[in-house]
């Protein structure tokens, strides 16, 4: 037993991920119960709503969790720098769940402790990120640490409102965390899906002619986009200006996917995911704009990126990380790839629901939650005990 703390606390991915499964059922379990007694008790704090506290854990709880686990892991493979060990996964893992449990327990506790609670995990990851990229910097990597401001920023906007110290600022930071999720995946993910089918397609022989491509304009306008979003939302512009650049980085998006060779990958749910998750993000920002437009449910729209894109996302590359750090073959198990597909499901029943009858609206959102825990409950099941477990081919 003490063999596999030590274990997991010694590699970021694996505590990180874990505590994102879990945290995801927990929130997603939370949220299901709420619907299902039809808001018959409280669990949110004095200065928050229940929807708000399903909204913010999504976003700066669970997503915050896959991301650590991601930089930790992936940054050192980038830079060749000393990966993260024991104590400070240990410091940096504790600070995310004070957090966690910080908003849990908003009504017992000062609101100053709250929020710098609530503060702490991002600045600590940040810091360890920049340490990092710092022995071999370079502009496309150093970009994350906008992001991650960006991030930080978003949920001491959201706080700022909670603690009553400004007004009208709890909607923009719930949007501008969410859109800098979204671009983080946008970068990281324009990366990583078309390389990882390339390499796949290498292997199985498949002609050079055939492989993924990506075109530089494309790319640089996902760049200016997918880091200009989050901050648009801040401004007091016209939502007509906001949503056309929503549906304009929608499309760019769509058009990288559509050269990427998705439909190769049918066979391979490692890939195929990676594939879904980013086609959910081209379509979630294009129903999102359209919703600033007046056409569609905007709240239906970002679940589609919620759900659709940061859940099936960090599902994939959570799973192919788990498998491929420690050494095994990078084939999904069965219930991760299920829990790819419920997961997808889930985000469209979400979307979906804003447009039934009111009668049939809370039965998908319940569907929908369900759908989202069941499958953190699929990959906890299936890999659980790969991320506690020696690396393949090492003794200890």
């Amino acid at each position: 037993m003490f063999a596999t703390i030590g274990r997991i606390y010694s590699e970021g991915f694996r505590v990180f991920f874990l505590s994102a499964a879990v945290y995801g059922m927990f929130t997603g379990g939370i949220w299901l119960i709420w619907l299902i007694s039809g808001g018959g008790f409280e669990f949110a704090g004095p200065s928050m709503i229940e929807t708000e506290w399903h909204s913010h854990e999504m976003i700066f709880g669970y997503a915050t969790a896959a991301v650590g686990g991601f930089f930790l892991t992936a940054v050192p493979n980038w830079t060749n720098a000393p990966a993260a060990r024991g104590a400070f996964i240990a410091v940096v893992s504790g600070a995310w769940l004070i957090g966690r449990v910080a908003i849990w327990f908003y009504a017992a506790l000062p609101v100053w402790f709250v929020i710098a609670a609530d503060l702490l995990f991002v600045p600590i990851l940040a810091a360890k990120v920049l340490s990092q990229l710092l022995k071999r910097p370079k502009p496309q990597n150093m970009v994350f640490l906008f992001i991650l401001s960006s991030l930080w920023v978003a949920n001491g906007l959201v706080h700022l409102e909670w603690a009553g110290i400004a007004s009208g600022t709890l909607d923009v930071g719930m949007r501008m965390g969410l859109l800098s999720l979204c671009s983080m995946i946008a970068i990281l993910g324009g990366r990583v899906t078309p390389a990882f089918t390339r390499n796949a397609m290498k292997r199985a022989g498949v002609p050079e002619a055939d492989w993924p491509v990506s075109r530089p304009p494309l790319e640089k306008a996902t760049m200016i986009l997918a880091l200009g979003l989050p901050w648009v939302v801040t401004l007091p512009l016209d939502d007509r200006f906001v949503g056309t650049l929503a549906v304009l980085f929608g499309v760019v998006q769509i058009l990288r996917v559509g050269l990427w060779r998705g439909a190769w990958t049918r066979a391979q749910p490692i890939l195929w995911s990676l594939h879904l998750g980013m086609g959910f993000l081209g379509l979630g920002f294009i129903l999102w704009g359209a919703a600033l437009w007046g056409v569609g449910s905007e709240i239906g729209a970002l679940h589609v990126l919620g759900i659709g894109c940061v859940g099936v996302m960090t599902v994939a590359v959570m799973s192919r990380a788990s498998l491929g750090h420690t050494g095994r073959p990078l084939k999904a198990p069965k219930p991760v790839a299920w829990a790819y597909g419920l997961m997808a499901v889930a985000a469209a029943l979400r979307w979906g629901g804003t447009s039934l009858p009111v009668e049939l609206y809370m039965p998908a959102m319940m569907v929908s939650a369900a759908l989202w825990s069941l499958s953190f409950a699929l990959f906890f099941m299936a890999l659980a005990p790969v991320l506690g477990a020696p690396r393949m081919g090492r003794a200890s």
